[in-house]
């Protein structure tokens, strides 16, 4: 295991998911259920869950594709999403 990726990974997940709609949905949840930890549970095994499957996607497509081509369609595929966002659409 390589310290340097583990702790980079950490460091931007945890500043990118800090005071997102995921954070304020896990808060409202725990708020509203009184069980902060059956949402703990839940939440963790969700976000495990989504985070398996984007390493095993970008796994298959770096076995096809260039690492510079994933990156690109990464940029456009966020492009679009701001867009939708900007424009109501999302």
């Amino acid at each position: 295991m390589d310290p340097k990726v583990l702790f980079t990974t950490f460091g931007a997940i945890f500043l990118a998911e800090l005071g997102d709609k995921t954070q304020l949905a896990c808060i409202l949840m725990a708020a509203k259920t009184g069980k902060p930890w059956t949402v703990l549970l839940g939440t963790s095994a969700a976000l495990i869950l989504v985070s398996l499957l984007g390493v095993l996607l970008a796994q298959a497509l770096t076995a096809w594709l260039p690492t510079e081509w994933i990156k690109r369609g990464a940029a456009v595929g966020f492009m679009v999403i701001g867009a939708l966002m900007l424009w109501g659409k999302l």
